[in-house]
C-alpha cells in the first residue's frame, strides 16, 4: 500500500514542487498550480489527469480510480485509492501530472538528466 510519505517523497523529487496543506489536504504544486493532493484521512490521491480521459480512466478499474469531487469537475482531475496502487503506478500518476504543469523544456531535462537542469 503506497502511503503519503511515499507520495511525499517522489512528489518533492521532481523539480519545482513544493507541498503545503490546504483544509488539511496535502497538496503538491507547481507555483500556483496543484498537480496532486493528499485526502485529510490519507486514502485517497487526486492528480492531474486530461479531462476528456478521465470518464475512460474510472471506467477501466472503478475499483480504484474515481471521478472528481463535483466542486473539481472543472479541473483536470481524477482521483486514485492509495491502498488499490503500488509505488511504481504512484510515481507514474504523479510524474505524469506533475508534466502537465511544468514546461516542456523541465520535463525533457527531467527525462534526461533525472533534475531540472543537466549536470556539471
Amino acid at each position: 500500500m503506497v502511503t503519503i510519505d511515499d507520495v511525499r517523497r517522489h512528489a518533492l523529487s521532481l523539480p519545482r514542487t513544493t507541498e503545503g496543506l490546504v483544509r488539511d489536504s496535502v497538496k503538491f504544486r507547481i507555483g500556483s498550480i496543484v498537480y496532486a493532493a493528499v485526502s485529510p484521512d490519507e486514502t485517497i490521491m487526486g492528480f492531474g489527469y486530461p479531462r476528456e480521459e478521465r470518464a475512460d480512466l474510472v471506467a477501466s478499474d472503478p475499483s480504484k480510480f474515481l471521478m472528481p469531487l463535483k466542486s473539481d469537475e472543472r479541473y483536470q482531475w481524477v482521483r486514485v485509492r492509495l491502498a488499490a496502487i503500488d509505488e511504481d503506478e504512484m510515481r507514474e500518476l504523479l510524474t505524469d501530472a506533475w508534466r502537465m504543469c511544468v514546461p516542456k523544456k523541465v520535463a525533457a531535462a527531467y527525462d534526461e538528466f533525472g533534475t531540472e537542469v543537466p549536470p556539471g
